[in-house]
This record gives C-alpha cells, structure tokens and sequence, in this order.
C-alpha cells in the first residue's frame, strides 16, 4: 500500500428531502476507485423517504455511517457537525443530488498531496447544458475573482481538516452561500488552494437549493462580497 492508498479520506454528506436523487448520488461515491473512505451521511429531519433509503445504503457498504437530525437544522450547521464526526485529516464534500465520477476522489488526493495543498476543487459539468463549470472565471486569478463570485464548486471540494479548523468551520451565520464564504476565509488565510481543470463531478441544476432559494444566496453571497471591502 503507497502513501496515498494509507490516507483515509472522510466524505461529508448532507441531505434533505432527496428521495429521487440520493441512491445514485451515493452510490457515485460507494463506487470511488479510492476506497480508503468514511463515507458520512446526515439526514437533516426529512420528511419523506429519504432516511429510509440511507438506512438501505448503509447496509449495503459498511464505510457508510448514517446519522440523523431530530429536526432540520440547515446545512451550514449540519456539515460542521459532520466535520466534528469525521475521522480523517482530510475531507471532501459530496452534494446529495451530484455525481461524483468514479475518479473524483483518487485523481482530487494525488492532486492535492503532490503540489502540497490545502484545499482542492475540480470542475464540473451541468446535467442541464451539458456546460463546464467554471469556464471562463476558471482563468482568473482567485483572489480578484472571490471579490465577484464564488470561483468553485461546492461539492467538488477536497481540503485538509486542519485547513477548515483553521478559519473556523463553516460560518454558521450564514444559512445560504456557506460555501462562498468558507472560501473567502480561505483565500484570505491564503490556505493553498488550486482547481482542477478537468470536469470529475456532474452538477446538478434541476430543482436544487442554488435555483429554489436564489434571493436568499444572493443576500449571503453580497455579504461575503461585503466582508472582501
């Protein structure tokens, strides 16, 4: 076994209300061709069928540890609670209606372990157009981009533990465009970070919390842009 197959990798994964889409969301990452994982699921209090297909999963593969909120606690708050529950020095986010590719995590490790990062994204490809995202804003340099927009994908993000201990966690006051903001106070901690040019994720833009709730990230994404000034 090399250095990089000992490195245990703890996958975070927040759901609610993702019955149509979790099986083969999860099983996207059951299939990894890395299988050094924890593969960590919390179901945040929903209210249809979702927790009875993870418990089904989690009998299936036995890297799968399920856990459940009472009630919905959001999932900023959700995925630092599954921070504080993983196990491993490194972290990579899954969203539970995305598909990883098969080679996401393995091609995301040696990535990261090889030019000495803290962080790692990859591209992705939309399951509406059938685009790359990013593409253009890919080219730009991060710290003049974040000023304007989140350069990355949430759920393609790959990161040392210690890194995200180190700025905080994720920022609880902020219920939407969470993601923005854990990488503003990357950047700013000027934690490496570098993207993968190659698309490793299919992202799904059908009816997600990116189209469902846009006024609401909009507000938190000026936030963040506010806190840049």
């Amino acid at each position: 076994m090399t250095d990089i197959e000992k490195t245990g990798v703890s996958i975070l994964i927040s759901v609610y209300n993702s019955e149509h889409t979790i099986e083969n969301s999860v099983d996207s990452i059951i299939n990894q061709t890395y299988n050094n994982l924890e593969i960590l699921i919390l179901d945040d209090g929903s209210t249809d069928n979702t927790l009875k297909i993870l418990e089904k999963l989690s009998l299936k593969d036995n890297r799968v540890k399920l856990f459940s909120n009472k009630e919905n606690l959001g999932l900023t708050k959700s995925l630092n609670v599954l921070i504080k529950y993983s196990t491993n020095n490194i972290i990579a986010r899954h969203d539970a209606d995305d598909i990883s590719y098969p080679n996401r995590i393995e091609s995301q490790l040696n990535f990261l372990l090889q030019n000495n990062l803290d962080v790692t994204y990859s591209r992705a490809i939309r399951n509406d157009t059938g685009n790359v995202v990013p593409r253009f804003s890919y080219y730009f340099p991060k710290k003049i981009l974040i000023n304007y927009k989140n350069p990355y994908v949430h759920g393609t993000m790959l990161a040392k533990k210690d890194a995200i201990e180190l700025v905080g966690n994720y920022d609880e006051e902020f219920i939407y465009s969470q993601d923005y903001k854990l990488v503003h106070d990357m950047i700013k901690a000027d934690l490496k970070i570098k993207i993968i040019k190659k698309p490793l994720y299919e992202l799904n833009m059908f009816n997600n919390i990116s189209s469902q709730k846009k006024e609401d990230q909009e507000y938190f994404a000026k936030l963040v842009r506010k806190k840049r000034k």
